[in-house]
């Protein structure tokens, strides 16, 4: 049932949950609810938790987490999601029955998911569109996303970029440790998160491991980057590098979600303003042959590989059959000593 009556709804509002990908969003400008209109990636929406599936828990705008019930009130954000080893989910055309998409606060329509995930996902009823005013458009991610940096940034600030074979590469503990071991080296370090799907998890863990500041594509106006244009990701990680050095940190790690092979992670390396900005690039992988064949189509580009990681680490027959990759495989603890992650900030023309 949809709400009508205009103080009921802003009860609602008050009474519900804000997840993480609407922390931007200032509170008081969600007051009353739209029904009439269709939702775009970004729109916020009240939503009621109808069945517990696949996410039991959401992330929330204010840290932590919270464990859902049904009948909770949450205020999530449509968007679309890419996680090969869980779901595929779009922004649906109404305003019907959907899902939980991301622990981060995504809503979408399920169509597809890994086998491994026996739960069905978590099932909202959205209740309307968060908007100021009855007449105005949806509040929308993209209207309270970090101003621009208006003075020049630095321009010698090393910039580390990890990517990876796919989903669970080990692509964010790889960025952690890397950060940490640039910490104890001495480096002021920032780091952002480029692509993926909005969640609390991994920018906590950078966070725990010394980076400062710590962003993603939420900060710049985005839920998720999946099916955006290769112009919109490249912006993207423009402004993000911006930010980070408009902070006057040493050293920024750059983490590009899922592999190679997605879209946007594939039209992002191979773009110009990728290979102008990226001085060295950790590659995470799972496996010998995803590592070679990885390393295989980074060189193909004249992308600056430096050294491989991830879970392959996990395995010492798999490192050794790696090795024709004819670079460094660095494990996490190889990864956090502070000399070894210092060599990692050599200069592209090095």
């Amino acid at each position: 049932m949809l709400i009508a009556d205009r103080s009921h709804e802003a009860r609602s509002i008050q009474d519900a949950t804000i997840a993480y990908s609407a922390r931007r969003v200032d509170p008081t400008a969600m007051r009353c609810l739209v029904t009439d209109m269709k939702p775009r990636a970004g729109d916020l929406v009240l939503a009621m938790v109808t069945e517990i599936g696949h996410h039991k828990r959401l992330h929330l705008a204010a840290g932590g987490k919270k464990t859902l019930f049904v009948g909770d009130l949450v205020i999530v954000a449509y968007a679309d999601r890419y996680a090969p080893n869980q779901f595929e989910a779009f922004v649906p055309g109404d305003l019907g029955e959907c899902h939980l998409v991301a622990a981060g606060g995504i809503a979408g329509r399920v169509v597809a998911k890994h086998a491994r995930i026996s739960r069905n996902p978590t099932r909202l009823r959205p209740l309307g569109l968060i908007a100021s005013e009855i007449e105005a458009p949806p509040l929308n991610l993209g209207g309270f996303a970090l101003p621009p940096v208006e003075t020049a940034p630095r321009v010698d600030v090393p910039v580390i970029a990890v990517v990876g074979t796919s989903m669970d590469a080990g692509k964010t503990t790889c960025a952690a440790h890397l950060v940490h071991g640039l910490r104890r080296f001495g480096a002021r370090v920032g780091y952002a998160k480029v692509t993926g799907t909005g969640a609390a998890g991994d920018p906590e863990l950078l966070r725990d491991a010394g980076a400062s500041p710590v962003l993603d594509f939420t900060d710049v106006g985005f839920a998720s980057t999946y099916r955006l244009g290769a112009p919109v990701v490249e912006s993207i990680f423009v402004e993000l590098i911006s930010h980070l050095k408009a902070a006057d940190v040493e050293a920024i790690v750059l983490e590009i979600a899922d592999g190679l092979l997605q879209k946007e992670t594939a039209d992002l390396l191979e773009s110009k303003v990728f290979r102008e900005q990226v001085d060295s690039i950790v590659f995470a992988a799972g496996e010998a042959l995803s590592a070679l064949a990885g390393a295989e189509w980074l060189r193909a580009r004249n992308l600056p590989l430096r050294a491989v990681g991830g879970c392959i680490t996990r395995a010492p027959l798999q490192v050794r059959e790696a090795k024709a990759c004819h670079v460094p495989i660095l494990g996490l603890a190889e990864l956090g000593d502070p000399a070894t992650a210092a060599k990692l900030l050599q200069s592209r023309n090095d």
